[in-house]
């Protein structure tokens, strides 16, 4: 509904690329009315904020080091005095650091799985650690991090690290819901499958369009989702993961036999 996030402000991280899922997040919220701290690990983020004008602003920021996660944190309450929202987004892939390292368990380096962890799981954990007390100081938060189906529901080979980071991810935010439920504070998880956006690979667009629904899914069907529970009426729903694959992870084989 136009407006329903009205004077909130909201954190979103990863919002770097014109076409992936942080920035459809942030046009959805500030498109209903929200205030948005947009963050990214490089100076594109101000361009992000720019289109969505006044009610929005960039931060630079490594939210792998164990300040990163403060500097986005103090933007919001400077700017506007509180955070309602935080969309943990960032992972996978990024300007600064490229991409996760592909390759078997058996030929994995100890610093590749470290990093694949740090971008894809500690910098959600930076960030619930420094709005938890803001949030349960006021009395109200929504936290919504973004997962994948890898991990979720299936499995890649050559993606290990990936992979554990977004099944951690789950437990880790299950945890956190039960850890704040009295305090209103919810903890959720969107779970995509394939979405169409500038990093996605050929063989995963060929994949998606081979699965039930026969195409990848959009940044902003994604963000409708994250919008969704990121909303003051989703309040009774906690500790949850919203699988939004386009139905590709059902069929035991596919085509239809």
């Amino acid at each position: 509904m136009p407006g329903s996030f009205a004077n909130r402000v909201a954190i979103v991280t990863g919002a770097g690329a014109p076409d992936g899922i942080g920035a459809a997040v942030a046009r959805q919220l500030v498109g209903q009315g929200a205030r948005v701290v947009l963050g990214a690990t490089s100076e594109r983020i101000h361009d992000r904020a720019a289109e969505l004008g006044d009610g929005a602003v960039g931060v630079v920021s490594d939210l792998t080091t164990e300040t990163g996660a403060d500097v986005l944190v103090r933007a919001a309450l400077d700017r506007w005095g509180r955070v309602d929202i935080l969309v943990n987004n960032a992972g996978m892939t990024s300007v600064a650091t490229g991409w996760d390292a592909d390759g078997d368990v058996a030929a994995l380096s100890l610093a590749q799985w470290d990093a694949a962890i740090s971008r894809n799981l500690t910098t959600a954990f930076l960030m619930c650690r420094a709005v938890v007390p803001v949030m349960t100081a006021a009395g109200y938060g929504r936290i919504v991090s973004v997962g994948s189906t890898t991990g979720t529901v299936n499995a890649m080979p050559g993606q290990s690290g990936y992979t554990a980071a977004k099944a951690a991810l789950v437990g880790f935010s299950k945890a956190l819901a039960l850890e704040v439920v009295g305090n209103g504070v919810t903890v959720n998880i969107v779970a995509p499958g394939y979405v169409s956006t500038g990093s996605q690979l050929e063989f995963e667009a060929t994949a998606a369009a081979a699965g039930p629904i026969g195409r990848s899914g959009t940044p902003d069907e994604i963000a409708s989702c994250v919008t969704f529970l990121a909303d003051e009426s989703a309040s009774f729903v906690t500790g949850a993961v919203l699988v939004a694959d386009g139905g590709h992870g059902l069929p035991e084989t596919w085509p239809r036999p």
